[in-house]
């Protein structure tokens, strides 16, 4: 029996080169708020902010596992609130849109922003409060809950491109099916249908917590706010609309695709059947004139004159049959 190849282990060296090199979170501070950020953050970095923060160690474990569902986690004696929600990516391993997961721990003087991935909009957001610290001081003297609404109000501003780039797609393919691209637009309207559910199926959860969000995050906002969660639950029930919208519209196109395809098929058998239907009654002409049997004129070119006559009269009434009938 062939031995197995040996799993190659890193040297003790190496384990200790890696576990000394932590993932270190960025932090700004101003008007007594502190906003902390961190992209995939390891086991290290999670708890060294839970001993900081005082975090329950179950938010600790659903921050360092692969996918949690997006919830609302509040948490009223130790003072903070754990939310979980999903923004669409779009990923260049699969080449298609995945979930990105954001992990959000919101406390009355301080907010933590944990995504798996890098979001754009949150690290473009940040950027934006190191360079600029007035603006810093005018966002951070607000709250951390209108902090975190300017995090999600920017994330949702990005899914809209997303959609339209979706919207640009079904627009070309609509057009490609209609001039004659039939077969080439099947892989394209799936891998959009593809898109289109994946997206359905980050947003769907989403309104729901979106909605529980907007109750419990009172507490962290000023009077004078508490409507602004509000427009977060909008832009999340408008791009469901417009999902809606798309989904309806991708099913449309695949039926009208099938029904061109269809056609195009059935003209295909028709012009084939008119073929074979003509040549019966020729193949049955010169079967019958074909056999060594004696006929009126046989082995006589006026015969053979009167025969082709037959044959061609049979042609031309048949086309013509056909044609008053509008099948060809």
């Amino acid at each position: 029996m062939p031995s197995l190849p040996r799993i190659r282990r890193p040297r003790s060296r190496e384990i200790a080169d890696v576990t000394a090199r932590p993932r270190t979170p960025a932090e700004l501070s101003a008007a007594g708020l502190t906003w902390i950020h961190l992209d995939t953050p390891d086991a290290l970095a999670a708890g060294t902010l839970a001993s900081r923060f005082g975090w329950h160690p179950l938010d600790v474990e659903d921050v360092l596992s692969k996918r949690q569902r997006p919830k609302v986690d509040d948490y009223v004696d130790e003072g903070y609130l754990f939310v979980v929600l999903h923004f669409p990516v779009y990923d260049p391993a699969i080449q298609r849109l995945n979930a990105a997961e954001l992990d959000v721990f919101v406390g009355p003087d301080y907010l933590v922003t944990l995504p798996t991935v890098e979001l754009k909009p949150v690290s473009r957001l940040y950027e934006r409060c190191e360079e600029n610290e007035a603006f810093r001081e005018q966002l951070f003297s607000k709250g951390s809950g209108r902090l975190l609404y300017e995090v999600l109000d920017d994330l949702f501003d990005y899914c809209f491109p997303i959609l339209d780039k979706i919207g640009h797609k079904l627009d070309s393919l609509e057009d490609d099916v209609f001039e004659g691209r039939s077969e080439e637009v099947v892989r394209d309207l799936s891998n959009v249908k593809q898109e289109i559910i994946s997206y359905r199926k980050i947003i769907k959860p989403e309104r729901s917590t979106l909605r529980l969000l907007e109750r419990h995050v009172e507490r962290f906002l000023p009077e004078e706010l508490e409507e602004y969660f509000d427009d977060i639950v909008d832009a999340a029930e408008r791009i469901w609309d417009m999902l809606d919208n798309y989904k309806e519209v991708v099913e449309a196109l695949e039926d009208t695709n099938e029904s061109v395809i269809s056609h195009r098929q059935n003209d295909i058998l028709r012009v084939l059947t008119i073929f074979s239907v003509i040549l019966l009654p020729l193949t049955l002409i010169t079967g019958i004139f074909g056999m060594n049997v004696r006929f009126p004129g046989f082995e006589t070119a006026w015969a053979f004159w009167v025969v082709f006559g037959i044959m061609v009269a049979a042609l031309g009434s048949m086309l013509a049959f056909f044609r008053l009938k509008k099948w060809l």
